[in-house]
């Protein structure tokens, strides 16, 4: 799979070429703009947006964030994809919208579907939203009734998974998924650690922050690291700990994961093909 390393620096951008997962609302700020070595991957910021004021409004219209991501494209180079304008579904978003988790489905859907349309030559992304797992499999058949074919998209995201890693709901919902939607590229969300060894054989992708919590929690930089606290913020240490949690993660010729290779779709690298993370 591809593993993107989630950073609040779009500078980094240029000083590695290793894959990145990088957000709109801090590319955005850039007069000049960061040229990508590697590849990489765009966050809407849709969580914050939606969190902080409970819509869209605020932020940039469709039209807007699509001539952002075109200029992306041109200028950053390297971009993967890039996700939508999406309406995340967990119960405290629900809440601070007043809206539905089908209004949700809805306005996602229906905002991948006007930025194609703005933009058909750039990668947006369809992304699956829902809480319960009905609900996805719901956000889905919204794609196929809207004309979408999910199995020809170069990744899917799946949301609303990342802050339910610590109980079986996000690996049942990506089981599943990888079930009945065979050949579909699923991206995750916020992957932690203890997700992607529990299903990141099902993933084409995942991306993950994790490095910056883990930095600020242990409250110290790394020998050697000067003039900071900790290495929240440290391109050093964020490198240490991806390439730490892929070494944890590549099977030995015993490991259980590789004799269930076959759960993977057709179309999809297993997790432990890490020449596709690099």
């Amino acid at each position: 799979m591809r593993f993107y390393l989630g950073s609040h620096h779009p500078g980094w951008l240029s000083r590695t070429g290793l894959p990145l997962f990088i957000s709109d609302v801090r590319l955005s700020r850039y007069k000049t703009l960061p040229r990508a070595k590697g590849r990489w991957a765009l966050d809407s910021g849709g969580f914050s947006m939606l969190s902080v004021h409970g819509s869209w409004s605020d932020g940039p219209t469709p039209k807007q964030y699509a001539e952002r991501v075109r200029r992306y494209a041109v200028e950053v180079g390297g971009l993967d994809w890039a996700a939508p304008q999406d309406w995340m579904c967990e119960p405290f978003i629900i809440a601070r919208t007043g809206l539905t988790v089908a209004e949700h489905q809805a306005r996602t859907v229906s905002n991948y579907l006007e930025l194609r349309s703005l933009a058909p030559e750039l990668p947006f992304a369809p992304v699956l939203q829902g809480f319960d797992l009905s609900d996805y499999a719901h956000c889905a058949h919204l794609y196929d009734k809207a004309g979408v074919d999910l199995v020809a998209a170069s990744v899917v995201g799946v949301g609303s998974v990342c802050r339910r890693q610590a109980t079986t709901d996000a690996a049942l919902i990506m089981s599943t998924l990888s079930e009945q939607l065979p050949g579909v590229r699923l991206h995750g969300f916020g992957i932690k650690t203890t997700g992607l060894g529990k299903y990141g054989a099902l993933l084409a992708s995942a991306d993950s922050m994790a490095w910056s919590y883990n930095a600020r929690r242990e409250a110290r930089p790394l020998p050697g690291c000067t003039g900071h606290k900790n290495c929240a913020n440290c391109l050093r240490y964020a490198l240490a700990w991806r390439n730490r949690v892929l070494a944890q993660l590549t099977p030995t010729p015993s490991s259980p994961r590789r004799r269930h290779a076959h759960r993977v779709a057709p179309n999809q690298l297993a997790l432990f093909d890490l020449e596709g993370a690099a």
